[in-house]
């Protein structure tokens, strides 16, 4: 059984980082292309080292690894063993994991320590940002398990009332982002862009989850159904 859940979970996770793959060689390297210019227009560097079709192959092979990566330790393993104890139903449960997954890896961290476009200079050292990065993931884990404990305790409550309380936890993510170091940056991209570049790194990492999420709901209902139509049958009979 577990071995379904690992296979379900790499499929997913194929597909999952297909598509994040194919975002970030079309939408991603196209922005960080023109970050690389506006830097190299103000006397930062040279041309392109690297040819685009290595750079699409890169980022499409770089996604899919991701993607099954994610898919296999949290729609694999993570989700065989807390399964009962997620929120809600079928789809609803793989998006409430693929929410917790979001929040651990990347949402939590960021709130620290955002991403920074090419060019950009930060005043953190590397061990003291990786330090806060894992904190950060380990809190982030901690807040989205108390997320889902909250929302099963007020499963029979009205709406507005669930939903406060599964939102409460996040709180407790303001407490490092007001304790956290100053970390100023230096370079030459304009604020909007810096922002722009986040957006879409974050819009990026939202749509990988989502669609592993949406892959493993529909496999595991394909499944279902074939194992009714298997069952039939002999009930039937």
């Amino acid at each position: 059984m577990a071995t379904d859940y690992l296979e379900r979970g790499a499929v997913a996770g194929v597909a999952g980082g297909l598509v994040y793959g194919l975002f970030v060689a079309t939408v991603g390297n196209a922005f960080t292309a023109g970050l690389e210019t506006f830097e190299h227009g103000h006397g930062h560097g040279g041309g392109p080292v690297v040819s685009e079709l290595t750079t699409t192959v890169a980022s499409v092979g770089g996604g899919v690894l991701w993607g099954v990566l994610f898919g296999v330790a949290a729609f694999g393993m993570a989700y065989f063993f807390l399964e009962p104890a997620l929120p809600g139903t079928g789809a609803t449960k793989r998006l409430a994991l693929a929410g917790a997954g979001f929040l651990t890896a990347s949402g939590a961290p960021w709130l620290v320590l955002p991403p920074q476009p090419p060019g950009v200079e930060q005043a953190l050292g590397t061990d003291t940002r990786l330090a806060w990065y894992a904190g950060m993931m380990v809190l982030g884990a901690l807040v989205a398990a108390l997320a889902a404990l909250a929302a099963r305790r007020t499963a029979d409550r009205h709406a507005a009332v669930r939903l406060a309380a599964t939102a409460a936890p996040l709180a407790l993510l303001a407490v490092p982002v007001a304790l956290a170091p100053a970390n100023p940056v230096h370079g030459d991209v304009p604020a909007s862009l810096v922002a722009a570049y986040r957006w879409t790194v974050v819009f990026g990492q939202l749509l990988l989850w989502a669609t592993i999420a949406g892959v493993h709901a529909w496999l595991g209902d394909a499944e279902t159904r074939v194992s009714e139509d298997l069952d039939y049958p002999a009930t039937a009979d």
